[in-house]
This record gives structure tokens, sequence and C-alpha cells, in this order.
């Protein structure tokens, strides 16, 4: 493990990493430090997903205000440097603010209006804080998303963790950088800035790690007594309430904060500062929730504030079924659809689509840059309705039948392994999931598709039992002929390259099921995977 304290050093570091790798997976984790499991369940999730990690360190001035704790804010370098070793971090990147913000201060010019672009807008910095550069770009979100919530009495806090973030992001360029939901407005506010900004960019939310007592996991717990801690734990039981309300069907923002406020009420020590219900992406408060609703609250116990916050969806569950090749996927998730009354998403024949548009527009198949001109200006229309079957249409062309000839099949792989073509599938697919009441299969569905999938399931099997079924398939084909032995390699072969492959790897999910379906015959794995949605979904509605 690394530990760079300047942008000189960090930068030749990611050059030279670059420089050996093309398209290198690169996670950033932005903290200030005073690690906790919170922090390692961020860490632990770029791990999996990244071929290099990156852990800035940094006391961001600009996001305390005049009265905040910035002085006292728990600093150990020391031991974060510890927890990151033992998970793993190549590089940790703690600069001091005079290398941050003094020697890379963008001389902006004396005008005091922002610089529009998009929603989001830039502004020379005139504060004060310690190494006061002469001039500095503040990147300032729009008031919408700040004047709600945190915002309200935070002033300019969100113009700081913007400057920050956008400062970190053009250092290190990662392909994806983890935050917590807990700071769900900071989340929001930073998915919009890259959007407005265009950065390529995949803004990751993790979930909210917790106290055995539901407190949910802050560096500023630290400064509570195990007195306090308990007493806060009644901010995430009011969210529970809360959610609770909404489940039994009472879906006003009326009704729910009301619970919300009278679970907080039951503990003196805990000063409410607001409870709100707002739109998770856009933060507009809400009077209803329609489909998702972010409960949010912030109260103050002694000296210390603490955040919290949950995500009301209403939606039908999503089932997301990851697994190797000839792992029985497709097969099992047409069933598990049927049985569970879903509908069942056929990310395979969207790639076919895609493939046939290429194929019937003589796009060039080794350009990717034509591949990406042409998706990106195309739409596709998906007909979830079980009812009446599966229909798909691409720029207004019905292509169910087409995309099933010999000449897509022969090229899909092909197609489906140019970056652009899954980046816009990828949007496509989790538009299908908007409403919900789906079923997918894939090798990214849970990780990367749907990672907030109410049943995420990984289907797999033995490299001997997937040859073997193989093999019973090409019995009566042109590879009747093909040996045992050359379908393990094969096969295995096809994982090696699934697991390692540079976008949208194999991988299990954190919080998947594993089905090893060895021994198993078809019906015994839709079983268990129909057991799995009512304990684990039927029963919690």
């Amino acid at each position: 493990m690394r530990l760079f304290t300047t942008i000189a050093a960090l930068r030749c570091y990611l050059n030279s990493q670059k420089s050996a790798a093309s398209h290198l997976q690169i996670g950033l984790v932005p903290t200030m430090g005073a690690l906790h499991s919170g922090h390692l369940s961020l860490i632990q999730r770029a791990r999996q997903e990244n071929a290099i990690v990156v852990v800035s360190i940094f006391v961001n001035p600009l996001q305390f205000g005049p009265k905040e704790d910035f002085q006292d804010y728990p600093r150990n370098l020391e031991q974060d440097r510890l927890l990151c070793e033992q998970a793993g971090v190549d590089v940790i990147f703690a600069p001091s603010e005079l290398e941050m913000f003094g020697k890379s201060g963008i001389d902006a010019g004396n005008s005091e209006s922002p610089v529009l672009y998009g929603r989001m807008a830039i502004r020379p910095y005139t504060g004060e804080w310690p190494f006061a550069p002469t001039s500095l770009t503040q990147v300032v979100p729009p008031v919408a998303m700040t004047s709600v919530l945190c915002g309200k009495s935070r002033p300019g806090h969100f113009q700081g963790v913007a400057l920050i973030v956008t400062k970190l992001l053009s250092l290190v360029q990662p392909t994806r950088a983890y935050f917590g939901q807990k700071d769900a407005q900071q989340v929001a506010i930073i998915r919009q800035l890259v959007v407005d900004f265009n950065m390529p960019v995949e803004i990751v939310a993790c979930p909210i790690a917790r106290e055995a007592s539901g407190l949910a996991m802050s560096s500023r717990n630290q400064y509570l007594t195990q007195e306090q801690k308990q007493q806060a734990s009644v901010l995430y039981r009011a969210l529970q309430q809360g959610l609770k309300s909404f489940g039994s069907g009472r879906r006003t923002a009326e009704v729910i904060l009301a619970v919300v406020k009278a679970e907080v009420a039951q503990e003196s020590a805990i000063k409410l500062e607001y409870a709100e219900l707002v739109d998770p992406n856009s933060l507009i408060p809400l009077s209803v929730v329609k489909t998702a609703g972010l409960l949010a609250v912030a109260a103050k116990i002694g000296s210390t504030r603490l955040i919290d916050n949950i995500i009301m969806r209403n939606r039908l569950p999503i089932v997301a079924i990851d697994g190797p090749a000839g792992s029985g996927k497709s097969t099992v998730t047409r069933k598990v659809a049927q049985v569970l009354g879903l509908s069942y998403l056929d990310t395979g024949a969207m790639y076919r689509a895609v493939t046939w548009l290429v194929m019937t527009t003589n796009t060039p198949i080794s350009d990717e840059f034509a591949i990406a001109e042409l998706v990106n200006s195309s739409y596709l229309e998906y007909n979830l309705d079980p009812a009446s079957g599966l229909t798909l249409k691409i720029n207004g062309e019905d292509v169910t039948e087409a995309i099933r000839s010999l000449e897509v099949t022969a090229r899909v792989s092909e197609i489906a392994a140019v970056p652009a073509v899954r980046e816009f599938l990828v949007e496509q697919q989790r538009r299908c999931g908007k409403i919900g009441g789906i079923v997918a299969e894939g090798r990214d569905i849970g990780t990367n598709v749907f990672p907030d999938a109410e049943l995420k399931i990984f289907l797999t099997a033995s490299v001997k039992e997937r040859s073997r079924r193989r093999l019973l398939e090409l019995k009566d084909g042109d590879r009747a002929n093909t040996s045992l032995e050359q379908l393990e390699r094969d096969i295995a072969l096809r994982d090696e390259k699934d697991s390692t492959r540079e976008v949208s790897p194999l991988r299990k999910a954190a919080d998947a099921v594993e089905i090893e379906t060895d021994g198993l015959t078809i019906t015994e794995v839709i079983d268990r995977i129909v057991g799995l949605y009512k304990q684990r979904i039927v029963n919690s509605y």
C-alpha cells in the first residue's frame, strides 16, 4: 500500500498504473478519516469491483460552518492507515489543506457571479479558512437540492462538498466512486454534479452500516457516551415506524412524518432538527410517495449532530439472478417469473436487438466509436406484460423474431463486449425496473444493473456439472463429437474471462444467496428461489 500526500505523486502513480493496463478499473472512496466499519464496507465494495482502490483522507474545511467541529473533528492517520492496509487498499491520498487548495486554486478572476454549467455553477470562493488562496473556484449545486434537509442549517456545506469531490474525481479519474447512503443528500447532489459535468464515473451508494442498536455508524459517534448512543438509536426506530406506516398503505408525508416525530419525542435527550420526506434523486419535498421517497432525519444529542435516513419504494419487487455460463439461469429465470406472476426481463434479447441494429445499418463491428454513436441515438421499446408475451422494438421496428437469426447469434457476443453497448443497455434495463415486478438474469444484474433488488440469487454449478449438461445439449447437434474434457476447458476459460473482464465482471453480490445446482433438478431450484421470495419479500410486506 502506498501513502501519498501530494497531487504530483498521486498522478505519477496512477499514470504509471494506467500505462501498464488499458481500461484500468479504479475505485475511489473519499473520506475525512476517522475510519469505522461503515467506511470499511465502502472499501470492501470497491475492492470487489476494481483493480485499484484509492482512499482519500482529507478533513475539508469548506464543509464546516464557523460554529462546527472542524478543529475537533477526529483525526488519526496512523490508525486509518492500518485499517486501509488490512482492507487491501492500494493507495491512501492524504493531502494537506495547502496542497489541495493553495497550490491548485484556480484564478477565477474577481467576478462574483456564478458561471453556469447546466444545473450546476462555479464561482470564485471568497470565504476565509486556513491557507485561504487568493482565488478559488467554488462549485454551486442547484439551490433546490441545498435548501432542504441539512442545507437549511448548514449554509455553504454542500458547496464545500461539491468542490472537494469535483477535485478528487478530476485528480483520480476513477471508474467508480463510493459513498455511504447515510449522507443521502450528498449522494444525490454528487450524482447530479456528475451528470451536469458529464463526468465518466459511476457513483455507487452503499447501504448504511449500523451498530447493533440500529444507530447509523458515523465518525461523530466517537463524541457520544454509551448512554447517548443508546438514546440516539431512537432515530432508527423512528424511521422504522415511518416505514411501517408506509408499508401499511399510509403514504402521505403528513402521516409518515407525524409517526416519526412521535417516536423521537419519546426520548427527551434527542432534539430533532428535522424530519422530511423528499424525492431520493431531486430532493424535492413530497406530499405523498408515488414511486420512491427518502425519509430523512437530523437531530442533536448534547452538542453532537447526527443524521439518518431510509428509502421507501412504492414498487413491485425485483429478483436478480446472476451466475456463470451453463448454470441454467435462462430456464430457471423464465419459470420463476411464471410461478411468481412477474415479468421476465430478457436482457439477452436486448443485446440481440442492438446486434441486429448494428448489422442492418452496416455499421462496422470493429468501429466502437460508430457503434457508440448508433446506440446512443436509438431507442428501445420492451413489452414487459407477461400476458402478451415478449415484444421488442428498436427505433420503432419490431425485431422480436429477427433477433433470433443465426447471423445475429453469431455476432451478439462481440457486440455485447463493446462498453458503449453495455452502458446503453444497462440504462434501458434500469428503466424497465423502475416499476419493479421483474425477474432478470445475467452476469451483473444484482451487482450492477439492480444493486437494490429485493432478492438476489447467484446460481452456479461445478465446471464438471455444467460441462455434462452442455454435452447432453450437443449430443444431437453439429458438435456431437465434442469431448467432456474439451467442454470443461472451454467453460473454465469462459469463467475466467467473465470474472476478469474490465466491464461489469461476473461476481456474486455481497447480499446474494448462492444456490449450488449440482444434484438439483430444475424444479428443485425453482422451488428454492420461490421459497426465498416468499420468505424475504411476501412475508415482509
